[in-house]
This record gives structure tokens, sequence and C-alpha cells, in this order.
């Protein structure tokens, strides 16, 4: 019997998704729970495994296509008599198949039911024709491409003519890679957040020698545990600081309401370079949290980014972001904010510099800063002083044991 699994509703208001990769084709045998396909929505990319054993019998739509939720994903032999399936509707993927099999009954000028393959309802549709108005002189009473061109002869009114597009072919030594999947989500992210929020970014240098002193006699002991501990942990405990002595930079703007909201909870996004791309991963609570506790949370959500197996309730709710380039370093960068955050801190490597400390030139570890934030909210005096608090707990560590 043919079973067609449609896309289920994954919550948080999503009504449509990406297919990104299928993990199936036609003739596979699956069991259940068995990754099917990944889908990506506004909010995550999703693994959408069977809800039951048998046998692949059609995928709908192409990787790239958009399908709406409740929409036929595949369908499925269970094992009994197996039905003939139709092919999705077109509203249900935005790419048409191409394949030439049957297409669902359509209702004819006449009311008697045709068929029509899905090349000649794509052929309808850019010639601006209702097929259901089309009586099919094909087998079977199917609407063939001849009935098209007939009936657009007849009734003029009926046709439209599409504007020819110009034919994209890539330039010899051009590699074509399509737009799309989390790539896409990221561009449409980021122009939102240039768009709404005017940015400016502030960069101070931080002198995390003691910083440094404290986690490497701490990381041992950590790593008995079974925690690796990063510098990341402490620089998360320094921003709750800050955050609570600068509530703005723990707000939202509701310019539809025109309110600023300010957040009386502590979660903090973390970007994740991933394959796909950059991920915001959200550690919940975090003034909650200890060093340790922390060190463990971020391991752990950016391992199930990397793998794409980060849940949906790990990727929303942040209210303040940071962004690590890690040993790349660089000297100070311009960090896009999170939007509809209002402040995101962009972190570099730490190495040793000169500095003249006490009329000497010494050696210390040194790191910048690189601070975005959205004007409307945040003032450069506020900033500026957000940035000077957070970086006294960082020269300062044993400031951090008060924040546990």
């Amino acid at each position: 019997m043919a079973f067609e699994f449609r896309l289920p509703d994954i919550g948080e208001g999503v009504v449509e998704g990406e297919i990104i990769k299928w993990h199936v084709t036609p003739g596979q045998k699956v069991k259940e729970d068995d990754p099917l396909v990944e889908v990506m929505t506004d909010k995550a990319t999703v693994m959408i495994p069977s809800p039951r054993k048998g046998t692949i019998l059609e995928t709908r739509g192409p990787e790239g296509g958009i399908v709406k939720v409740g929409a036929v994903l595949l369908t499925l032999d269970t094992g009994d008599v197996v039905a003939q399936v139709a092919s999705a509707p077109a509203a249900e993927v935005s790419k048409a198949e191409t394949s030439a099999k049957p297409a669902p009954e359509s209702k004819s000028a006449s009311g008697a039911k045709s068929l029509a393959t899905p090349a000649v309802r794509k052929m309808a549709q850019d010639m601006g024709i209702d097929i259901n108005q089309v009586n099919g002189t094909g087998a079977g009473g199917r609407v063939t491409r001849e009935d098209l061109l007939g009936f657009g002869k007849k009734d003029a009114a009926h046709v439209h003519t599409p504007v020819a597009q110009p034919q994209q072919v890539a330039a010899a030594g051009v590699e074509e890679i399509p737009l799309r999947g989390l790539r896409k989500k990221i561009a449409e992210k980021m122009v939102q957040s240039k768009h709404q929020a005017p940015h400016y970014t502030y960069v101070d240098e931080v002198d995390m020698t003691d910083l440094v002193k404290l986690r490497n006699s701490a990381r041992e002991i950590a790593a008995e545990r079974g925690i690796k501990l990063t510098y990341l942990p402490f620089i998360m405990k320094a921003i709750v600081a800050g955050l609570k002595k600068y509530p703005l930079l723990n707000s939202s703007l509701d310019e539809a309401g025109g309110k600023i909201l300010l957040k009386k909870y502590y979660n903090l996004g973390v970007g994740v370079a991933t394959p796909e791309g950059l991920t915001v991963v959200v550690v919940k609570n975090a003034d909650r949290k200890s060093v340790t506790d922390l060190a463990q949370e971020v391991d752990r959500l950016s391992e199930a980014a990397r793998q794409n197996k980060v849940a949906l309730e790990d990727l929303k709710g942040s209210t303040f972001t940071i962004t690590s380039l890690g040993p790349l370093g660089g000297m100070f960068a311009t960090p896009i904010i999170n939007y509809p955050e209002v402040a995101i801190v962009g972190i570099h490597k730490i190495e040793q510099r000169p500095v003249v400390l006490d009329g000497q030139i010494v050696a210390r570890d040194r790191m910048y800063m690189s601070l975005s934030f959205d004007h409307r909210v945040v003032d450069g005096a506020v900033g500026a002083e957000f940035c000077s608090y957070v970086k006294k707990f960082l020269e300062n560590p044993a400031l951090l044991f008060l924040q546990l």
C-alpha cells in the first residue's frame, strides 16, 4: 500500500521549509526512524525521519525546492498492495518536477476527468491557462501540449505571453553555486540586520595575561572531568556581568510598539562555524551557570551544530551574541548584529605583544575585542562603558568568581 508522508508541523509558526538534501532515492528500503530528508526552516535545519518501514516509491521536490507544511514529501510502500500515487500539486513544491509520470486528475471544461503530465501543467502555467478549462484529447482524456496550443489560439484572452527570460550560462572558468540552505538564510538575516539597525563599532585591546594563567592552571583539572576548558566561558561570565550593569545591551527594540524590551534573562548566542556556514547556538541562562557548566554546554551545542543535529530549542531566544575568530585572529572586525538583538561582540586571538608596564617594555598576552551596537538603542558612551566594564573582569579574573 502506498503511504503519503507529509511534511510535519515543526512548530514555532513554521509554514514551509527548503529541501536541503535527500537521504533516500526511489526503490530504497528504509526502516522506521531512518533519515529521509534534511529540511531547513527559518529557525533551523531538521532531519526528517521515516515514520515507518517500507520502500521509497517516490520523492517530491528537488533539493533547493520549497515545501509547505502538510505537503507530501514522499510516498512509501509499506508492504501491502502498491497503489500508484500522483505527484504533488505544483503549489506544494516551488520547483516543478520534470519526470513524465501522470499528474493528479483534474476536471476538464466538460466536467470529465482528465490527466496531464507535470511538463504540460508547467507549460499551462507559463501560458497563463487554467488547465481545468482545457478538454484533453490524449489517451484517457489526458491534456496534451497540442491541446494547450489549440486552446490558446481559440481563446487568446486566456493566454499570457511570458516575458522571455535571458538564459544564464556560466562564463568560462566560473563555477555557479546555488544560493540556498543555510547560506541563503545567513544572507537574508545579514541584510535584515544592516537594513534595520544603524551599526557602529567600538574596538578595544584587553590584557589577558592573568586570565591566561588562570585558564592554564585550571585546564588540567577540567580535563580530568572530561571538560575542554577554553577562554570562551570566562569571557561569557564577563559579558553577563556587563549586561547586568548595562541592561540596555540585553534588550531589543519593538519598533511597532514604540518600546525597548529589557530582557531579565541572559541567553548568550555563540557563533559556530559549520561546513554549511555560521550557526548561532544559544546557551540559556548563562548567568546561572559556572565556568565549567558553560564550557560543557558550549562544547555540546557546537558539536551538535557541526553534525547538523542541533535542536530547534537551542537556536532561539538569544539576547546577546558572541562571535569568536579564535586562532584566526585579525586586529579587529565590524561584526553584524544578530538582529533583533542590539549588540554583538567579536573576540580575536590572544597573542603576546610588547607593552609598556611601569616604565618597562614587557611581553603581555593581549586580545582585541570588537563590539557592534544598534545606535537606536545604545549610545556611543554607553557602548564604551560596557566594553570597559567587561574588560575590567577579563583583566582581573578573580572578579569573575563574584559571578559564580
